[in-house]
């Protein structure tokens, strides 16, 4: 079906992936432009956490709009710009050129999850 993926021998529709996918974008902008708490989700590493959020965001947005490599993969490019514009105008967050190229490299590593995910599931159907 056209409109379902498989995911762990299960199948997923667009609009779960495109649900999840515009549920992580929501919670990566609020984390993102939110004054710094004792408790704040991390990995330890600020870039870490960039590269991270962008891999879930690409691997989501890819699996969500199919036929849109392209389209996802600028969007969440400039998506990251955004939030670094935005968080320069904030008095809790500073913008740094380092954050976007971790954004930038967790877009490549999502897209060859799901560029190498397709490959494994595709002769599975």
């Amino acid at each position: 079906m056209a409109t379902q993926q498989v995911l762990g021998g299960q199948r997923m529709s667009l609009v779960t992936w495109r649900w999840a996918f515009w549920t992580c974008m929501s919670a990566v902008t609020v984390l993102a432009l939110m004054p710094a708490v004792p408790h704040m989700p991390s990995t330890g590493w600020d870039k870490s956490n960039h590269l991270l959020a962008f891999t879930v965001l690409a691997v989501l947005g890819l699996r969500a709009y199919p036929t849109r490599t392209m389209a996802v993969l600028t969007g969440l490019l400039a998506f990251g710009g955004l939030i670094e514009l935005l968080q320069s105008l904030t008095p809790d967050r500073m913008a740094e050129w380092a954050d976007w190229l971790a954004d930038s490299l967790g877009l490549l590593l999502g897209w060859g999850l799901v560029r190498g995910w397709g490959m494994v599931t595709s002769d599975k159907r």
